[in-house]
């Protein structure tokens, strides 16, 4: 009961609108989208590798009841316009998912987060990379301090390096549920 009430706070508190899910809004042609760099500048450790981007946006989201999250080393870590993607199940079994700004996963979840305590970690990964493109497979595990319950899940993640540095573009994520368990090849650790 504990890891569906705790999903039901995690996924559903950001799970999908029904907006998002039917109708989805194509964005302008890319002629029409300047690129503006407007996020805070990036810790240079944070962005120096994939190891060190995974393990800061685990580390920023991660903290303990009443802890104030640096939700700016949270907007430098993810290019202009980067988006978090949670998917789940609604209300009659319908699968769904919303489509956050960064902004909007922290309007919707930091004060949330703050007030359950919530730790997360990478349990393991999958890596793909071509060139300056990258994708990370990256399963995770979730502890809310306030209840000791415990989610897990895959987080999706894309990344670029644009030449000085990696930052996240998206991540698409999908917590463990009954009917859905992690399967075991996600559980071990890359060779």
């Amino acid at each position: 009961m504990r890891i569906i009430t705790a999903l039901l706070i995690v996924v559903m508190a950001l799970g999908p609108s029904s907006a998002a899910a039917q109708a989805p809004t194509a964005p302008p042609p890319a002629a029409v989208m300047p690129v503006i760099v407007t996020n805070p500048t990036a810790t240079a450790a944070d962005v120096e590798s994939i190891d060190a981007i995974i393990a800061a946006l685990y580390d920023v989201i991660s903290g303990s009841v009443g802890q104030a999250r640096n939700w700016n080393r949270m907007r430098s870590l993810f290019i202009p316009g980067g988006r978090l993607m949670p998917t789940g199940s609604r209300a009659g079994g319908a699968i769904g998912m919303r489509l956050l700004t960064v902004n909007d996963y922290i309007a919707v979840s930091g004060p949330q987060l703050e007030r359950i305590g919530f730790h997360e970690r990478e349990l393991a990964r999958r890596t793909e990379q071509f060139g300056h493109i990258a994708h990370v497979f990256s399963t995770y595990e979730g502890r809310i301090e306030t209840d000791s319950t415990v989610i897990r899940g895959i987080n999706s993640i894309q990344l670029m390096n644009d030449g000085t540095r990696w930052w996240v573009v998206s991540v698409f994520w999908e917590a463990e549920a009954p009917g859905n368990p992690l399967p075991q090849h996600y559980l071990r650790k890359e060779p």
